[in-house]
């Protein structure tokens, strides 16, 4: 059942896609039919993302208040009343009204498509299903290129085209329930253990459908009532860095300036004939669709940040490889730039693409999630106005290598951001990430930590050599200045555990081996995560983090007072 439901909401990508990809195949009708300006092209081309602000900003509270089922039935007759007006526009501003409206529904859907399929998904299989959303944008990318080809000049059949998969979307959810996790904070409880069964299925036992509706009653009671205040607390902000700059990152990679504009993108590269140019970017699209299947298969595998790294490092080079193939001129180079254009849809699709609707769904607390999600996608669709709007003049004012050079170095920067910002949400329940976003340790860390030694045949050593190593290892530490008054009784929790206990002696037998006494990062090895942990849990009940927390303290004797 839960793939019915992540295939059902999934059609709301497909329709993202479609209005966004229709456009290209349709602008060279468009200009002869109607004499448009440059203007008017840009306003015309733009008006979907730009309407998608406002579906975003509008999108967060109506899933809190009236559900996420509903909003996205909402969604589904905005689909069929914009595609059905843009098919029948008599002239661009009554066409580029219509595609505003289908940007509106485009921005409500993107947002609570993807908070549908992850409130209902299990959390071992969330990252899969949903990157189904991403996976359907570019299947609707994709007919939107076929269209294209199909019906050459008549662009009105193309856009009424969009209502199908319209109708599909409001059919489906006609018969689908709302998430658990919206029932529970309505007080539904009755509700949402109807929906979690179904959801789940006759796999799983009653005791475990008791089990995860407890386990998320419990966050939803900690949480409470989510208000539009919530979103400036300081927990939710490390959330809110992570999803605002991987919308950033993924739309200044370009993105949307190589799918609104792909065959404009061909023919700089040196491919002559219309037919020419959209037959490759119908290839782009299949590539698109095949990479997206391939990203759904590692996601939950191999994890989000190491399929982050991967995507930000292909896209970078692919957009060098344009960049380079574009900005030289040379008639032999045009392949380099067809290379790099796969290489980057490839990268992108498989990685970059869909992981920000995923993480989105993921990272935020329970009572916020919906307005926090919607507050996030305006971004997203702020910076894709940007960059569609922009694209054109950019080009000519610094030439497609310049433009594609300038997203190379934004992807560089990806890596960058992964790197410090991007925590391992992959297997971890949606509960489980909001306790880790309110116990105040960075954001980051979840999810990476290795498994802690057990086991060594290194020498043991003494109290004195676990308070020296101790000792340096804290002034390694980016909180060595909380710690250091506390590294006596460190030295005494360190030496009596038995990981920490273990991890020293592994360290101490390496650093021996090269007749060395001072420690450096590199001589920690794999054991560090053990000693980044056991430093994060020190700093994060010390006095001082206590008294921040206005938590109350434990002196020696064991009674408690105020901070």
């Amino acid at each position: 059942m839960i793939y019915f439901v992540a295939l059902v909401a999934g059609l709301a990508g497909i329709l993202f896609g479609f209005d966004e990809g229709v456009i290209a195949g349709a602008l060279s009708s468009l200009r002869a039919e109607f004499q448009i300006t440059s203007l008017e092209e840009g306003m015309m081309t733009a008006a979907v993302p730009f309407g998608a602000l406002f579906g975003a900003l509008l999108a967060g509270s109506l899933a809190e208040r009236f559900g996420r089922r509903q909003t996205l039935l909402f969604a589904s007759v905005l689909f069929v009343i914009g595609a059905l007006c843009a098919g029948l526009a008599p002239g661009v501003w009554v066409l580029t009204g219509c595609r505003l409206v289908l940007g509106l529904a485009v921005g409500v859907a993107a947002m609570v498509a993807p908070l549908y399929i992850s409130e209902s998904a299990p959390s071992k299989q969330r990252g899969m299903l949903v990157s189904v959303y991403q996976l359907a944008i570019t299947i609707g990318i994709l007919s939107a290129y076929l269209v294209n080809f199909a019906f050459d000049d008549k662009w009105r059949t193309m856009f009424m085209l969009g209502a199908l998969p319209g109708i599909a979307l409001f059919l489906g959810m006609a018969v689908l329930k709302d998430t658990p996790r919206w029932y529970i904070l309505k007080g539904r409880t009755e509700d949402a253990r109807r929906a979690l069964q179904r959801v789940r299925g006759t796999s799983v036992s009653q005791h475990e459908i008791e089990s995860e509706l407890g386990h998320i009653k419990a966050a939803m009671d900690t949480g409470g009532s989510g208000r539009w205040a919530d979103l400036l607390a300081p927990v939710v902000w490390p959330a809110f860095i992570v999803g605002i700059g991987l919308f950033f990152l993924q739309q200044l990679s370009g993105i949307n300036a190589v799918i609104y504009y792909a065959p404009t993108v061909f023919q700089e590269a040196g491919f002559d004939s219309g037919s020419t140019q959209l037959m490759a970017t119908i290839g782009v699209g299949v590539v698109n669709v095949l990479m997206t299947l391939v990203g759904m298969y590692l996601i939950d595998r191999i994890g989000r940040r190491r399929l982050l790294f991967l995507g930000f490092v292909g896209t970078a080079l692919g957009l060098g490889m344009i960049a380079v193939g574009a900005a030289t001129g040379i008639q032999s180079l045009d392949i380099l730039a067809v290379i790099g254009m796969a290489l980057y849809i490839a990268a992108f699709a498989a990685s970059i693409g869909p992981l920000p609707w995923v993480m989105m769904a993921e990272i935020f607390p329970s009572h916020v999630r919906g307005m926090a999600m919607g507050v996030t996608s305006l971004t997203n669709w702020g910076f894709n106005f940007l960059v569609v709007f922009s694209f054109p003049v950019l080009v000519s004012a610094l030439g497609l290598g310049g433009v594609f050079g300038i997203y190379a170095l934004v992807c560089v920067a990806g890596v960058i951001f992964t790197y410090l910002r991007i925590p391992e949400t992959s297997g971890v329940s949606l509960e489980d990430i909001e306790k880790h976003l309110l116990s105040g340790r960075p954001f980051h860390m979840l999810g990476q930590f290795a498994p802690p030694p057990m086991y060594t045949d290194a020498p043991d050593i003494t109290q004195d050599q676990a308070h020296e190593m101790l000792t340096q290892l804290v002034e390694l530490s980016p909180y060595r200045a909380y710690l250091r008054p506390l590294i006596n009784r460190i030295s005494e929790v360190g030496y009596d555990n038995h990981q920490v206990r273990t991890a020293l002696r592994i360290v101490h037998a390496r650093v021996s081996r090269q007749s060395r006494q001072t420690l450096t990062q590199h001589d920690m090895g794999s054991e560090r995560e053990t000693f980044v942990a056991f430093f994060e849990h020190i700093r994060f009940a010390s006095p001082s983090f206590l008294e921040w927390v206005g938590e109350p303290q434990v002196d020696n004797k064991g009674d408690s007072r105020g901070a």
